[in-house]
């Protein structure tokens, strides 16, 4: 068994078969001309049941030739143009090189002495993102699994901040379409119930400034302590961006903490056109990024960045067989001291690679290309009297649904809405979102694919339209 161990005798070894799985990927995606092959969990689970993990195949090739069965070939392929439902992107090239070379290598970016030169990048990167958002030369972060996670210290830090003993007291502020983490960061964190107060959104789905200076107001009045202050850039059901200038006015006029959920917008961060969409986030407290979402990185890339490095001592613990105190004064610096978790991937490598190889330009560029994708494809929708659009959209989402030509019960339409997004992934021609808005269910487009075009939308967009026109028929007809 010892051959299976990555080491000087079995380099050879690691090349043939990695090489084999990656042409087996390469193959996979150069043949695939769908998202997805319509397969359903039922016809699926049984191929998987019938495996015996007690029984290896102890060859590397006969376990690719099954993964094709069970994996390779019914996997939902988020780099094909009409893969538009949630906030996968497509991978670039460079990214998936330093995710096979952090893999192997298998650093763990807790501590000085099992990473070194990993502990540096992954710094720089901070640094670097921290400039970019414009956060000041005391900023400082980490990278995360996720946005969740990255939320969730966030949040943290701002609760230890406010020092206050009386955690029933502690009042969070978000959008009534802020992420869904925001509330349960909240439980996690010992808040009460009535801890996360909603915020009303205006036409546009981005926060009133209005309703939360009331509720700041009504908060203080009440003898509450406003911790934290939720500012979205870029919700995940509508892309929508919260007027961060006027929020972060309202958190200064509070001394309230200021967090910006910009794990969807931050690519406006590389963008060459729309960088302006979100200016006021360089006078946050701290800031959530997830480069897997608008940055084109393989999942999980994230990092939560915060104004003033000292806050990150609310997640500082020492350890004598891992970071002891002594090591601060002797400046080692460990990763682990500003992070939630202890043994952690080498993820920042592949954003590394990525601006080593292409420059924030770059990415910028496809970015602002699924930005520009979102815009024509709103004015597709909005010419359309099939469809009914919510928002115009500031980042890459396009929130609709069918509305038929005759006049008919809402709940019948929510029923034919919820039949072609099934029926359309049941064809794996397509595959697209779904959400509610005022209680009735409408269909989405998340675009993050700079090679989709408006001729796939369009295309989806009919084969959308023959589903629901299908279902309504069939209902006629059994009403009848």
């Amino acid at each position: 068994m010892r051959s299976h161990l990555l080491n000087d005798t079995t380099a050879e070894r690691y090349r043939r078969s990695v090489t084999e799985g990656i042409e087996r990927v390469a193959a996979k995606l150069a043949a695939t001309d769908r998202p997805f092959t319509g397969v359903s969990v039922d016809g699926l689970a049984p191929a998987i049941d019938a495996i015996d993990l007690d029984r290896p195949l102890h060859d590397t090739t006969a376990v690719l030739d099954e993964l094709e069965d069970v994996y390779l070939r019914d996997a939902v392929y988020f780099h094909h143009p009409r893969y538009l439902a949630h906030l996968n992107c497509p991978v670039v090239i460079p990214a998936v090189v330093g995710e096979a070379v952090l893999s192997a290598v298998n650093s763990s970016l807790d501590t000085w002495d099992q990473s070194a030169g990993g502990t540096l990048i992954e710094r720089k990167l901070v640094d670097w993102t921290a400039a970019r958002i414009g956060l000041g030369p005391a900023a400082d972060g980490v990278f995360t699994s996720g946005g969740s996670q990255s939320n969730l210290q966030a949040l943290l830090l701002a609760r230890e901040e406010t020092k206050t003993d009386n955690l029933a007291k502690l009042r969070v502020f978000a959008s009534e379409v802020s992420h869904f983490s925001v509330k349960k960061s909240a439980k996690l964190l010992g808040l009460g119930p009535d801890a996360v107060v909603t915020i009303p959104v205006d036409h546009d789905k981005r926060l009133q400034t209005v309703a939360l200076a009331h509720e700041l107001e009504r908060c203080t009045r009440d003898g509450l302590v406003p911790m934290a202050v939720v500012a979205t850039a870029g919700t995940t059901d509508f892309g929508s961006i919260d007027p961060l200038p006027e929020i972060a006015g309202l958190c200064e006029q509070y001394d309230t903490w200021m967090h910006v959920d910009a794990a969807y917008g931050c690519g406006l961060l590389a963008s060459v056109k729309y960088r302006d969409r979100i200016d006021g986030i360089e006078r946050a407290d701290s800031v959530t990024v997830d480069y897997h979402k608008s940055f084109f990185q393989p999942v999980s890339s994230s990092a939560v960045l915060v104004r003033d490095a000292a806050t990150l001592r609310h997640a500082t613990y020492h350890a004598e067989y891992l970071n002891p105190r002594r090591m601060v004064q002797e400046r080692i610096p460990n990763q682990v001291d500003k992070s939630l978790q202890t043994t952690r991937r080498f993820d920042a490598l592949k954003l590394w690679m990525t601006l080593r190889t292409m420059g924030a330009d770059g990415i910028g560029q496809l970015f602002d290309e699924v930005c520009d994708l979102a815009a024509a494809g709103w004015r597709l929708l909005a010419a359309d009297p099939r469809f009914d659009v919510v928002v115009e959209p500031s980042l890459s989402t396009l929130v609709f649904r069918h509305i038929p030509a005759a006049p008919t019960d809402p709940a019948e339409i929510d029923r034919a809405n919820l039949y072609a997004r099934k029926a359309l992934f049941a064809s794996g021609d397509a595959v697209v979102a779904g959400t509610k808005v005022q209680g009735r269910h409408y269909l989405k487009f998340t675009l993050l694919n700079p090679e989709t075009t408006t001729e796939d939308i369009a295309a989806v967009l009919d084969l959308i339209a023959g589903h629901a026109e299908q279902y309504l028929g069939d209902s006629l007809d059994r009403a009848s």
